[in-house]
Order: C-alpha cells, then sequence, then structure tokens
C-alpha cells in the first residue's frame, strides 16, 4: 500500500514530516482568515451599534427564504466534505470521488442562489454605487448595512469560489491514484479549509439575515 505522496519533497524525511508541515502551515493560513474576517465583523458590529434602525430596515429587504437555502446547502456541504475525508483516510477512491463531486457542486449551488440573490438585489435597487434607490427611512443606515453585505458575501463566495477550484483538481488528482489511505493530506487540508468557509457563513446569516426578524 502506498504511505507517501509519489515525490516526496528533499526537505521532507518521511511523508509524516510532511503532513504535520503541511497541517502546520494550513492552520497558519486559517488563522490569518480569522484576522482578516475578524476585522470585517467588527467593522460590522461597530456600524450595527451606530445605525441599528438602519440595519434592521436593511436586513428586512434580504431574501431569509434564499439564506436559509443556502445554509442548508453549505452545512449539506461540511458534511459531504467530512465523508470525502474519512473515504480518503480509508483509501476507498470512488467514494472520495463521489464526495468530493457532491461538496463541489453543493458550493456551486451556493454561488448559482446568491447570484440569484445578487441580481434580485440589483432589480430592487440594493446595490450601493452601482444601482441603489433606497430613499426610505434611516437611508444612511441602510445603505451603510448593504455595503458590508455585499463586500462581506462578495469575499466568502471569492473563498468558497477558491474552494470549489481546489476540489476540481482533487478530484482529478484522485481519479488519477494519487491519494491513498497512507497519504491524503491535500484533501484533508482542504476539508479543514472548506470547514472555515461554512463557519464564516453561519456568522454571516444571522447578522445580515436576522437582524430584529420576528
Amino acid at each position: 500500500m502506498n504511505t507517501e505522496p509519489a515525490a516526496l519533497p528533499a526537505q521532507f524525511s518521511d511523508a509524516g514530516q510532511q503532513h504535520a508541515a503541511a497541517t502546520l502551515g494550513m492552520w497558519v493560513f486559517l488563522a490569518t482568515e480569522v484576522l482578516f474576517f475578524g476585522v470585517l465583523f467588527t467593522g460590522y458590529l461597530v456600524s450595527r451599534l451606530l445605525n441599528y434602525p438602519g440595519f434592521v430596515l436593511g436586513s428586512h429587504h434580504t431574501d431569509l427564504l434564499l439564506g436559509t437555502l443556502n445554509t442548508a446547502v453549505l452545512l449539506t456541504s461540511s458534511l459531504t466534505m467530512a465523508l470525502a475525508v474519512h473515504a480518503a483516510g480509508r483509501g476507498e477512491r470512488r467514494a472520495t470521488t463521489g464526495w468530493l463531486l457532491a461538496t463541489l457542486l453543493l458550493g456551486s449551488a451556493f454561488l448559482a442562489i446568491k447570484g440569484v440573490e445578487y441580481h434580485q438585489e440589483y432589480v430592487e435597487g440594493l446595490v450601493p454605487v452601482l444601482a441603489f434607490n433606497y430613499h426610505g427611512p434611516h437611508a444612511g443606515g441602510v445603505t451603510l448595512f448593504f455595503y458590508l453585505y455585499f463586500v462581506m458575501t462578495g469575499l466568502h463566495a471569492l473563498h468558497l469560489l477558491i474552494g470549489i477550484g481546489i476540489l476540481a483538481i482533487l478530484l482529478l488528482l484522485n481519479t488519477r491514484g494519487r491519494f491513498s489511505a497512507g497519504w491524503h493530506t491535500p484533501v484533508e487540508l482542504t476539508g479543514l479549509y472548506w470547514h472555515f468557509i461554512d463557519v464564516v457563513w453561519i456568522f454571516l446569516y444571522p447578522l445580515f439575515y436576522l437582524v430584529a426578524r420576528t
């Protein structure tokens, strides 16, 4: 049974050392991502504190049904990604392919639904700079709400798109037999990245869709 990658880099003595280094590198990367999104979340919370009525009105203009549907889709993709990592750890190539493909399709479905939502908001004139036609009460707060909404959900969508690209590469490598029970580090690390994306959305969902909803 193959327990090491086809070409072990010279700086590593064995696959175990490479795995430890790669895992540490991923956790460091995710820590920087936490700092990155942490600044955005902090900015959101301060802005919400100073413009609460506007944020409430803005939230009521987001599509709760689509947001909830996307939450369910992304949580399901987290399950399929975990199953892909589990299958890869057992050396089950066909199952790994199936679960990776399911995760990719669910991620794509999330982006498609988000695209529908973005288009709907554009038609309603809720996109700052491009098309913003809200003239009701607390217009400044509503405008700020949608600035943050598009920046934060847009960055999340970009991270998800990158994850989908990585999944496509993993699918190709897996069909070529590059992973085994002894070595499937890329699948495992992609799982960490994917779960991080899901966690970010779990915070975005209530902040933009559930503000003072009754």
